[in-house]
């Protein structure tokens, strides 16, 4: 299979305009013409993950941390991440990171942590700002159904929880065919009135070609009237961090235990317990402290997340139980998330998961 066919599910799930300005994701290293078919999936690209992926005669390595995060000025082996690159070039081995941009849809990262803890989701922590936009386009009765629904296959229309969303209004449309047109209805040069339906729909902007494509393809006339219209809405699928809830809250302790037991962990490193019941959860996979105050903000009784500093413990001020599991622990079953993914869509491709462990912090 061709590199570029097998990542196309990945980036339609976790668009790369979705990764932070300070991201990397992509394919870093590789033709993405060329035929693999074997792949490695792992959390962290080193160069023991790059021979194992040779041993194993795989062509391709998806990782979620970009192994290429900063600028390269050479490639003379003088650290881990040149001498990383310079492994997957001598064996002919593609890299491809996954990274931010998974980290900001809602069925993503977060969503994989949560349905190891059994959470069910409210919604995005700290949505992301700019990514709602809404079409209107005017349409022929006779045709307004099979636009709308061309819409809504591409992806427009979905709204929480609820999805084929459309508001809808009756109306007469007027237009005069020039020398040169070729008009569906009418004739030209004569100023011809038609009923039409405005069909109003709210899409995410990651799917605004593919939408506008569809509406392109289907609608009857030579010249398509719509308009685009920029929202201030928080899109709640996308954007950092997640809330989550229990059906019945627990202790504290029976809490820090799930999170233990889960995660594998030797050790967590969390805030005074504060004799509170924990059912409404906020988490966010990797380094998230920067969405305490969010957490708090949102109600939760606990948050979950990677390499919270000293002080900052001191920002749960008492208002929630503040919990870090690791980089590494809050990510580990990434992994195991983009391989569920690739095998729904290739079914009979090999993706293999890492036996390599990554982590670069132990504990005695």
């Amino acid at each position: 299979m061709k590199i570029k066919d097998l990542i196309a599910p990945l980036e339609a799930w976790a668009p790369r305009s979705l990764q932070e300005d300070y991201d990397n994701s992509g394919l870093q290293v590789g033709d993405p013409e060329a035929e693999v078919s074997v792949a490695l999936i792992c959390l962290d690209c080193t160069e023991a993950v790059v021979e194992e992926a040779a041993a194993k005669g795989c062509g391709l390595i998806i990782s979620h941390h970009p192994v290429i995060f900063r600028g390269l000025k050479s490639l003379s082996g003088k650290s881990y991440v040149e001498r990383t690159i310079l492994a997957a070039i001598k064996h002919g081995i593609a890299l491809y990171a996954i990274h931010t941009n998974l980290d900001n849809v809602l069925d993503g990262v977060n969503g994989e942590i949560a349905a190891r803890l059994g959470l069910k989701p409210l919604g995005t922590l700290a949505p992301k700002a700019g990514q709602l936009r809404k079409l209107v386009v005017f349409v022929p009765h006779s045709h307004a159904n099979e636009v709308r629904n061309a819409l809504f296959a591409a992806g427009a229309g979905h709204i929480g929880n609820y999805d084929e969303c459309s508001f809808n209004l009756e109306g007469t449309g007027t237009f005069r065919g020039q020398e040169d047109s070729n008009p569906h209805v009418g004739q030209r040069g004569e100023r011809h009135h038609e009923a039409e339906a405005r069909i109003e729909v709210i899409y995410p902007v990651h799917r605004e070609s593919a939408i506008l494509r569809a509406m392109t393809a289907i609608h009857p006339y030579e010249e398509v009237a719509y308009d685009l219209y920029p929202l201030a809405n928080a899109h709640q699928g996308i954007g950092s961090g997640l809330v989550g809830e229990w059906d019945a809250a627990i202790t504290e302790s029976e809490f820090l235990a799930k999170l233990q037991q889960t995660f594998g962990l030797q050790a967590i490193r969390h805030t005074k317990t504060i004799g509170r019941p924990i059912r409404k959860v906020a988490l966010c996979g990797g380094s998230g402290a920067f969405l305490i105050k969010a957490a708090i903000a949102s109600g939760a009784d606990a948050y979950i997340t990677g390499d919270v500093k000293y002080h900052e413990f001191f920002d749960a001020d008492g208002k929630l139980l503040l919990a870090d599991i690791g980089h590494y622990g809050s990510e580990q079953f990434t992994m195991h998330l983009i391989q569920r993914r690739l095998v729904d869509h290739f079914p009979t491709f090999a993706v293999r998961l890492t036996e390599t462990v990554t982590d670069p912090i132990h504990h005695y």
